[in-house]
Protein backbone atom coordinates (compact mmCIF):
# COMPACT_ATOMS: atom_id res chain seq x y z
CA UNK A 1 0.00 0.00 0.00
CA UNK A 2 2.38 2.52 1.05
CA UNK A 3 4.63 1.53 -1.94
CA UNK A 4 1.78 2.52 -4.13
CA UNK A 5 1.34 5.82 -2.47
CA UNK A 6 4.67 6.67 -3.27
CA UNK A 7 4.58 5.54 -6.99
CA UNK A 8 0.93 7.41 -7.13
CA UNK A 9 3.07 10.63 -5.87
CA UNK A 10 5.50 10.15 -8.08
CA UNK A 11 3.85 10.03 -11.18
CA UNK A 12 1.78 12.97 -10.06
CA UNK A 13 4.97 14.70 -9.60
CA UNK A 14 6.74 13.38 -13.33
CA UNK A 15 3.19 14.01 -15.18
CA UNK A 16 2.93 17.80 -14.17
CA UNK A 17 5.88 18.33 -15.36
CA UNK A 18 4.92 16.96 -18.98
CA UNK A 19 0.85 18.89 -18.77
CA UNK A 20 -0.32 20.86 -16.02
CA UNK A 21 -2.96 19.74 -13.62
CA UNK A 22 -5.45 22.76 -14.04
CA UNK A 23 -5.77 21.28 -17.63
CA UNK A 24 -10.01 21.65 -17.80
CA UNK A 25 -9.46 18.38 -20.64
CA UNK A 26 -9.45 15.07 -18.20
CA UNK A 27 -6.42 13.43 -18.89
CA UNK A 28 -5.63 9.41 -18.19
CA UNK A 29 -2.35 7.51 -18.91
CA UNK A 30 -2.05 3.59 -19.19
CA UNK A 31 0.76 1.81 -19.67
CA UNK A 32 1.43 -0.95 -22.53
CA UNK A 33 -0.47 -3.41 -20.49
CA UNK A 34 -3.37 -0.72 -20.57
CA UNK A 35 -3.09 -0.44 -16.74
CA UNK A 36 -4.04 3.51 -15.42
CA UNK A 37 -0.61 5.29 -14.16
CA UNK A 38 -2.50 8.53 -13.62
CA UNK A 39 -5.71 10.66 -13.87
CA UNK A 40 -5.76 14.66 -13.22
CA UNK A 41 -8.50 16.12 -11.16
CA UNK A 42 -10.82 17.04 -14.15
CA UNK A 43 -10.23 12.57 -14.63
CA UNK A 44 -11.50 11.98 -11.06
CA UNK A 45 -14.69 14.33 -11.59
CA UNK A 46 -15.80 12.65 -14.57
CA UNK A 47 -15.17 8.94 -13.41
CA UNK A 48 -16.57 10.25 -10.09
CA UNK A 49 -13.26 8.29 -8.45
CA UNK A 50 -10.01 9.46 -7.22
CA UNK A 51 -6.28 8.47 -8.49
CA UNK A 52 -5.29 6.09 -5.41
CA UNK A 53 -8.36 4.08 -5.93
CA UNK A 54 -8.03 3.26 -9.60
CA UNK A 55 -3.95 3.35 -9.82
CA UNK A 56 -2.72 -0.04 -11.56
CA UNK A 57 -6.50 -0.69 -12.09
CA UNK A 58 -6.74 -2.41 -15.97
CA UNK A 59 -9.11 -0.50 -17.86
CA UNK A 60 -11.06 -3.45 -18.58
CA UNK A 61 -12.01 -3.44 -14.76
CA UNK A 62 -12.74 0.00 -14.58
CA UNK A 63 -15.33 -0.36 -17.39
CA UNK A 64 -17.45 -2.75 -17.97
CA UNK A 65 -17.76 -2.38 -21.40
CA UNK A 66 -16.18 0.68 -24.17
CA UNK A 67 -17.08 1.76 -27.43
CA UNK A 68 -13.52 1.56 -28.36
CA UNK A 69 -11.77 -1.96 -28.44
CA UNK A 70 -8.60 -3.10 -26.67
CA UNK A 71 -7.05 -3.62 -30.34
CA UNK A 72 -7.16 -0.03 -30.94
CA UNK A 73 -5.15 0.91 -27.81
CA UNK A 74 -2.58 -1.84 -28.57
CA UNK A 75 -2.08 -0.49 -32.37
CA UNK A 76 -1.79 3.04 -31.05
CA UNK A 77 1.46 1.31 -29.05
CA UNK A 78 2.72 -0.26 -31.70
CA UNK A 79 2.30 2.50 -34.60
CA UNK A 80 2.30 5.33 -32.67
CA UNK A 81 -0.89 7.21 -34.57
CA UNK A 82 -3.56 9.04 -32.35
CA UNK A 83 -7.04 9.12 -33.08
CA UNK A 84 -9.95 10.62 -32.10
CA UNK A 85 -13.55 9.54 -31.50
CA UNK A 86 -16.27 12.17 -30.37
CA UNK A 87 -19.12 9.55 -29.62
CA UNK A 88 -17.43 7.08 -27.05
CA UNK A 89 -19.86 5.63 -24.68
CA UNK A 90 -18.00 3.96 -21.21
CA UNK A 91 -19.84 1.73 -19.21
CA UNK A 92 -18.57 1.26 -15.45
CA UNK A 93 -19.22 -2.07 -13.34
CA UNK A 94 -22.18 -0.52 -12.20
CA UNK A 95 -23.86 0.26 -15.47
CA UNK A 96 -24.00 3.61 -15.46
CA UNK A 97 -23.19 5.26 -18.94
CA UNK A 98 -21.35 8.19 -19.85
CA UNK A 99 -20.72 9.37 -23.36
CA UNK A 100 -16.99 11.30 -24.23
CA UNK A 101 -15.37 12.63 -27.17
CA UNK A 102 -11.91 11.32 -27.15
CA UNK A 103 -8.33 11.90 -28.20
CA UNK A 104 -5.76 8.81 -27.39
CA UNK A 105 -1.86 9.69 -28.35
CA UNK A 106 1.36 7.80 -27.65
CA UNK A 107 3.21 9.46 -24.84
CA UNK A 108 6.97 8.48 -23.60
CA UNK A 109 7.04 8.06 -19.79
CA UNK A 110 9.35 7.38 -17.26
CA UNK A 111 11.39 5.97 -20.79
CA UNK A 112 8.79 3.65 -21.39
CA UNK A 113 5.51 3.97 -24.21
CA UNK A 114 2.34 4.98 -22.50
CA UNK A 115 -1.13 6.06 -23.98
CA UNK A 116 -2.27 9.66 -23.49
CA UNK A 117 -6.20 9.64 -23.01
CA UNK A 118 -7.43 13.32 -23.19
CA UNK A 119 -11.63 13.25 -22.91
CA UNK A 120 -14.17 15.70 -22.53
CA UNK A 121 -17.78 14.46 -21.06
CA UNK A 122 -20.43 15.37 -23.62
CA UNK A 123 -24.22 13.63 -22.34
CA UNK A 124 -25.70 16.95 -21.67
CA UNK A 125 -24.57 18.57 -24.74
CA UNK A 126 -25.84 15.64 -26.51
CA UNK A 127 -29.10 15.37 -24.45
CA UNK A 128 -29.46 19.08 -25.36
CA UNK A 129 -29.34 18.92 -29.30
CA UNK A 130 -31.21 15.85 -29.08
CA UNK A 131 -34.37 17.20 -27.45
CA UNK A 132 -34.01 19.82 -29.41
CA UNK A 133 -34.58 18.13 -32.56
CA UNK A 134 -37.35 16.04 -31.07
CA UNK A 135 -39.27 19.97 -29.79
CA UNK A 136 -38.92 20.86 -33.61
CA UNK A 137 -39.90 17.23 -34.82
CA UNK A 138 -42.94 17.11 -32.13
CA UNK A 139 -43.63 20.90 -32.65
CA UNK A 140 -43.49 20.39 -36.73
CA UNK A 141 -46.01 17.26 -36.61
CA UNK A 142 -48.23 19.09 -34.28
CA UNK A 143 -48.60 21.84 -36.53
CA UNK A 144 -49.49 20.01 -39.14
CA UNK A 145 -52.05 17.74 -37.08
CA UNK A 146 -53.84 20.43 -36.28
CA UNK A 147 -54.13 22.31 -40.20
CA UNK A 148 -55.12 19.10 -41.09
CA UNK A 149 -57.87 18.72 -38.28
CA UNK A 150 -59.39 22.35 -38.69
CA UNK A 151 -59.43 21.41 -42.62
CA UNK A 152 -61.69 18.18 -41.46
CA UNK A 153 -63.56 19.58 -38.91
CA UNK A 154 -65.07 23.00 -41.46
CA UNK A 155 -66.85 20.49 -43.82
CA UNK A 156 -67.97 18.20 -40.86
CA UNK A 157 -69.87 20.77 -39.44
CA UNK A 158 -71.62 21.31 -43.17
CA UNK A 159 -72.04 17.47 -43.47
CA UNK A 160 -74.03 17.30 -40.21
CA UNK A 161 -75.47 20.47 -40.42
CA UNK A 162 -77.01 18.94 -44.13
CA UNK A 163 -77.96 15.53 -42.49
CA UNK A 164 -79.90 17.02 -39.82
CA UNK A 165 -82.20 19.08 -42.69
CA UNK A 166 -82.41 16.16 -44.36
CA UNK A 167 -83.96 14.49 -41.30
CA UNK A 168 -86.36 17.22 -40.63
CA UNK A 169 -87.69 15.78 -44.48
CA UNK A 170 -87.59 12.23 -43.88
CA UNK A 171 -89.68 9.47 -41.77
CA UNK A 172 -89.69 6.33 -40.58
CA UNK A 173 -86.89 3.90 -41.69
CA UNK A 174 -84.80 6.90 -44.07
CA UNK A 175 -84.11 8.97 -41.02
CA UNK A 176 -82.01 5.74 -39.67
CA UNK A 177 -79.34 6.42 -42.03
CA UNK A 178 -79.58 10.58 -41.38
CA UNK A 179 -79.29 9.40 -37.23
CA UNK A 180 -75.99 7.22 -38.52
CA UNK A 181 -74.44 10.08 -40.68
CA UNK A 182 -74.84 12.81 -37.32
CA UNK A 183 -73.76 9.92 -35.28
CA UNK A 184 -70.82 9.70 -36.88
CA UNK A 185 -70.19 13.23 -37.86
CA UNK A 186 -69.97 13.76 -34.04
CA UNK A 187 -68.07 10.92 -33.87
CA UNK A 188 -65.17 12.51 -36.13
CA UNK A 189 -65.48 15.96 -34.80
CA UNK A 190 -64.66 14.44 -31.22
CA UNK A 191 -62.21 12.71 -32.62
CA UNK A 192 -60.51 15.97 -34.52
CA UNK A 193 -61.10 18.31 -31.16
CA UNK A 194 -58.67 15.25 -29.17
CA UNK A 195 -56.44 16.46 -32.29
CA UNK A 196 -56.49 19.95 -31.70
CA UNK A 197 -55.32 19.26 -28.13
CA UNK A 198 -56.14 21.57 -25.28
CA UNK A 199 -57.65 24.81 -26.19
CA UNK A 200 -57.36 26.29 -23.01
CA UNK A 201 -54.45 28.40 -20.93
CA UNK A 202 -53.88 26.38 -17.84
CA UNK A 203 -55.33 28.09 -14.58
CA UNK A 204 -52.12 28.54 -12.39
CA UNK A 205 -52.60 28.50 -8.73
CA UNK A 206 -49.67 27.89 -6.29
CA UNK A 207 -50.20 24.46 -4.62
CA UNK A 208 -48.63 21.11 -3.34
CA UNK A 209 -47.43 18.63 -6.25
CA UNK A 210 -47.83 15.82 -4.24
CA UNK A 211 -52.14 16.48 -3.37
CA UNK A 212 -52.18 15.57 -7.25
CA UNK A 213 -50.18 12.64 -7.48
CA UNK A 214 -52.29 11.54 -4.37
CA UNK A 215 -55.49 11.85 -6.24
CA UNK A 216 -54.15 10.36 -8.85
CA UNK A 217 -53.31 7.11 -6.89
CA UNK A 218 -56.84 6.91 -5.43
CA UNK A 219 -58.06 6.97 -9.12
CA UNK A 220 -55.81 4.19 -9.88
CA UNK A 221 -57.28 2.10 -7.02
CA UNK A 222 -60.84 2.79 -7.74
CA UNK A 223 -59.92 1.40 -11.41
CA UNK A 224 -57.39 -1.51 -11.04
CA UNK A 225 -58.54 -4.56 -12.13
CA UNK A 226 -55.15 -5.97 -12.69
CA UNK A 227 -54.65 -5.41 -8.77
CA UNK A 228 -51.21 -3.57 -10.00
CA UNK A 229 -49.71 -1.96 -7.12
CA UNK A 230 -48.57 1.50 -6.91
CA UNK A 231 -46.11 2.92 -4.70
CA UNK A 232 -45.20 6.15 -3.67
CA UNK A 233 -41.88 8.08 -3.24
CA UNK A 234 -42.22 11.63 -1.72
CA UNK A 235 -39.48 14.12 -1.52
CA UNK A 236 -41.45 15.98 1.21
CA UNK A 237 -38.84 19.16 1.13
CA UNK A 238 -40.79 20.11 -2.50
CA UNK A 239 -41.83 23.62 -1.78
CA UNK A 240 -45.36 24.64 -3.59
CA UNK A 241 -44.89 25.45 -7.28
CA UNK A 242 -47.02 27.15 -9.50
CA UNK A 243 -49.32 24.86 -11.95
CA UNK A 244 -53.16 24.04 -13.11
CA UNK A 245 -54.05 21.04 -11.23
CA UNK A 246 -56.69 19.79 -13.47
CA UNK A 247 -54.19 19.60 -16.45
CA UNK A 248 -51.19 17.99 -14.22
CA UNK A 249 -53.73 15.55 -13.36
CA UNK A 250 -55.10 14.89 -16.67
CA UNK A 251 -51.08 14.68 -18.13
CA UNK A 252 -50.21 12.26 -14.73
CA UNK A 253 -52.67 9.69 -14.71
CA UNK A 254 -52.45 9.38 -18.49
CA UNK A 255 -49.26 8.50 -18.15
CA UNK A 256 -50.14 6.17 -15.66
CA UNK A 257 -53.33 4.88 -16.77
CA UNK A 258 -50.85 4.01 -20.21
CA UNK A 259 -48.12 2.26 -17.82
CA UNK A 260 -51.23 0.22 -16.73
CA UNK A 261 -52.80 -0.95 -19.77
CA UNK A 262 -48.84 -1.95 -21.15
CA UNK A 263 -47.71 -4.09 -17.82
CA UNK A 264 -49.56 -7.32 -15.97
CA UNK A 265 -50.58 -7.33 -12.60
CA UNK A 266 -47.55 -8.55 -11.23
CA UNK A 267 -45.48 -5.66 -12.11
CA UNK A 268 -45.42 -1.78 -10.16
CA UNK A 269 -45.57 1.27 -10.74
CA UNK A 270 -43.46 3.72 -9.14
CA UNK A 271 -44.30 7.15 -8.18
CA UNK A 272 -41.43 9.58 -7.26
CA UNK A 273 -40.78 13.15 -6.82
CA UNK A 274 -37.39 14.88 -6.42
CA UNK A 275 -36.10 18.95 -6.68
CA UNK A 276 -33.71 19.17 -9.49
CA UNK A 277 -31.38 21.06 -10.11
CA UNK A 278 -29.57 22.83 -12.83
CA UNK A 279 -31.69 21.59 -15.82
CA UNK A 280 -32.50 22.26 -19.52
CA UNK A 281 -36.00 23.05 -19.56
CA UNK A 282 -36.37 23.98 -23.35
CA UNK A 283 -33.80 25.33 -24.05
CA UNK A 284 -33.54 27.69 -20.75
CA UNK A 285 -31.37 26.79 -17.66
CA UNK A 286 -33.43 26.26 -15.00
CA UNK A 287 -31.54 26.32 -11.34
CA UNK A 288 -34.65 24.86 -9.33
CA UNK A 289 -37.71 22.78 -10.57
CA UNK A 290 -39.70 19.66 -9.19
CA UNK A 291 -38.94 16.57 -10.91
CA UNK A 292 -41.98 13.58 -11.05
CA UNK A 293 -41.19 10.43 -12.20
CA UNK A 294 -43.68 7.49 -13.55
CA UNK A 295 -41.85 4.69 -13.46
CA UNK A 296 -42.88 0.87 -14.05
CA UNK A 297 -41.35 -2.59 -14.38
CA UNK A 298 -42.96 -4.10 -17.38
CA UNK A 299 -41.82 -5.01 -21.24
CA UNK A 300 -40.89 -1.57 -22.21
CA UNK A 301 -41.86 0.76 -25.01
CA UNK A 302 -40.71 -0.78 -28.70
CA UNK A 303 -37.48 0.89 -30.11
CA UNK A 304 -38.88 2.04 -33.28
CA UNK A 305 -41.31 4.40 -31.75
CA UNK A 306 -39.60 5.68 -28.66
CA UNK A 307 -37.86 8.41 -30.64
CA UNK A 308 -41.58 9.91 -32.40
CA UNK A 309 -43.56 8.82 -28.66
CA UNK A 310 -44.78 12.19 -28.17
CA UNK A 311 -45.74 12.26 -32.00
CA UNK A 312 -49.89 12.85 -32.29
CA UNK A 313 -51.37 9.23 -34.37
CA UNK A 314 -48.26 7.47 -32.28
CA UNK A 315 -48.90 4.50 -30.36
CA UNK A 316 -47.58 1.17 -29.02
CA UNK A 317 -50.80 -0.36 -28.59
CA UNK A 318 -53.14 -1.93 -31.24
CA UNK A 319 -56.22 -0.32 -30.40
CA UNK A 320 -54.49 3.11 -28.80
CA UNK A 321 -55.35 6.52 -30.65
CA UNK A 322 -51.42 8.04 -30.46
CA UNK A 323 -52.87 11.16 -28.94
CA UNK A 324 -52.16 10.80 -25.07
CA UNK A 325 -48.80 11.22 -24.80
CA UNK A 326 -48.96 14.02 -27.22
CA UNK A 327 -51.41 15.85 -25.46
CA UNK A 328 -49.07 15.20 -22.29
CA UNK A 329 -46.65 16.60 -23.73
CA UNK A 330 -48.74 19.92 -24.84
CA UNK A 331 -50.35 20.00 -21.24
CA UNK A 332 -46.62 19.85 -19.78
CA UNK A 333 -45.24 22.54 -22.36
CA UNK A 334 -48.51 25.20 -21.17
CA UNK A 335 -46.08 24.88 -18.12
CA UNK A 336 -43.04 25.75 -19.52
CA UNK A 337 -42.09 22.06 -18.81
CA UNK A 338 -40.69 19.23 -20.31
CA UNK A 339 -41.74 15.92 -20.49
CA UNK A 340 -38.86 13.29 -21.06
CA UNK A 341 -38.93 9.03 -21.48
CA UNK A 342 -36.30 6.10 -21.25
CA UNK A 343 -37.18 2.65 -21.75
CA UNK A 344 -36.01 -0.84 -21.80
CA UNK A 345 -37.36 -3.87 -20.71
CA UNK A 346 -37.69 -4.24 -16.93
CA UNK A 347 -37.96 0.04 -16.84
CA UNK A 348 -40.05 2.67 -18.13
CA UNK A 349 -39.77 6.19 -16.64
CA UNK A 350 -41.63 8.92 -17.79
CA UNK A 351 -39.99 12.34 -16.19
CA UNK A 352 -41.70 15.53 -15.58
CA UNK A 353 -40.05 18.83 -15.14
CA UNK A 354 -41.80 21.47 -13.78
CA UNK A 355 -40.14 24.92 -13.01
CA UNK A 356 -39.87 26.34 -9.98
CA UNK A 357 -40.43 30.14 -11.10
CA UNK A 358 -39.27 31.93 -8.02
CA UNK A 359 -36.47 30.33 -7.42
CA UNK A 360 -35.89 30.72 -11.30
CA UNK A 361 -35.61 34.70 -11.33
CA UNK A 362 -32.86 36.33 -11.57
Amino acid sequence: MLSNLFKIQQNKKNFQQVLPTHMVTAVMLLDEHLVIQYLNPAAEAILVKSLNTLYNQSIEDVFRSTSIKKERFIQLLSSGQEFNDCDVTLEFIDHSQITIELTASSIEFNNNPHILLEFKQIDQQKQISAEAFQQQQWESARDLIRGLAHEIKNPLGGLRGAAQLLDNDLSGEQQEYTAMIIEQADRLTNLVDRLLGPNQLPKITKQNIHVVLEKVNQLVNFNNPKGIKVYRDYDPSIPDIEFDEDKIQQAILNIVNNAIQAIEGNNTILLKTRVASNQIINGKRIKLGVQISIIDDGPGIPDNIQDTLFYPMVSGRNDGTGLGLSICQTLIHQHQGKLLCTSQPGKTEFTILLPIHGENEQ
